[in-house]
């Protein structure tokens, strides 16, 4: 590991980066499947999975199958008490999640770790994909958008525009950057309620918004269908349960979003969005 934290398999191919993040090895399945499907649309930007100490080698050979750039990356050096607040059970228990599950696997200290993003200089563009989403269009388009874009966190109701989602962003890389969010990271009794979700809130309090369809989170399915239209989604983000759980404890009601994710993550032929149902 050199001395900020990361470690590339190989060089950029490329100025502009998709870029996602593994923890763990059930985001290691998830990446899969995302970055197969954001190989299909052809784009020329580089491929690019940041991945910590918890995901072992034989977890990564299926992305490194894909052509993808592997960089192994540090988690943030936070201290000790931000480390405590942000656990698991505590974060869980102070900002408990109501409308889902979150699976056992998810670690939310964890999420931080996406601000390293910041540290690949060698790209002049990234957009960061969380690895529960899947690529359905070429969107190659958002390299030209501004720092700092994401979509919100539009779900159940047109109330929750006012906050965003940050499965799906644009970035800038910057040491610069970097430097002032870990400095404004790890500040005594600071609590970020949704872990990066809630930094980045704060951290570009003027955030552009992307339209919902380049992050279409998966309860819209069943909660808001009248908003669903495949010939427009873009990003599909499984938010809460995961499409390779078993049991899926949502199964009946997102079937054809589950089976579309188990297409991607296999080597076969994906389904053309116009033979997909309609909620």
């Amino acid at each position: 590991m050199s001395d900020d934290g990361l470690s590339a398999n190989r060089p950029a191919r490329a100025s502009r980066a998709y870029v996602t993040l593994v923890t763990n090895p059930d985001y290691a399945l998830g990446a899969k499947a995302l970055m197969r499907s954001v190989a299909l649309t052809g784009t020329s930007a580089d491929l690019v999975v940041l991945h910590t100490g918890g995901v072992s080698e034989a977890d990564l050979e299926p992305l490194a199958a894909l052509g993808v750039r592997l960089v192994a990356c540090d988690l943030l050096p936070t201290s000790d008490a931000f480390n405590a607040r942000h656990a698991r059970k505590a974060l869980h228990g102070a900002a408990p999640f109501t409308k889902g599950e979150k699976p056992s696997f998810h670690t939310p200290l964890d999420n931080f770790a996406k601000l390293r993003l910041w540290q690949l200089t060698d790209y002049s563009d990234v957009v960061f994909l969380d690895a529960d989403t899947l690529m359905l269009a070429n969107c190659d388009a958002l390299f030209d958008y501004p720092e700092f874009c994401a979509a919100p966190n539009v779900y159940e109701s047109l109330a929750d525009f006012h906050r965003m989602n940050s499965g799906v962003f644009t970035a800038k890389p910057s040491r610069a950057t970097f430097d002032a969010m870990l400095a404004a990271l790890d500040l005594p009794d600071v609590f970020w309620r949704r872990t990066d979700q809630t930094f980045l809130e704060h951290f570009f309090p003027d955030w552009h918004g992307l339209p919902v369809t380049y992050n279409m989170l998966q309860y819209v399915w069943f909660n808001m269908p009248d908003l669903w239209r495949w010939s427009s989604v873009k990003i599909l983000h499984y938010q809460y349960e995961k499409p390779w759980q078993d049991p899926h404890p949502k199964a009946a009601a997102l079937r054809p979003l589950i089976d579309l994710w188990r297409a991607y993550a296999g080597d076969g032929p994906v389904p053309a969005l116009a033979d997909l149902p309609d909620p």
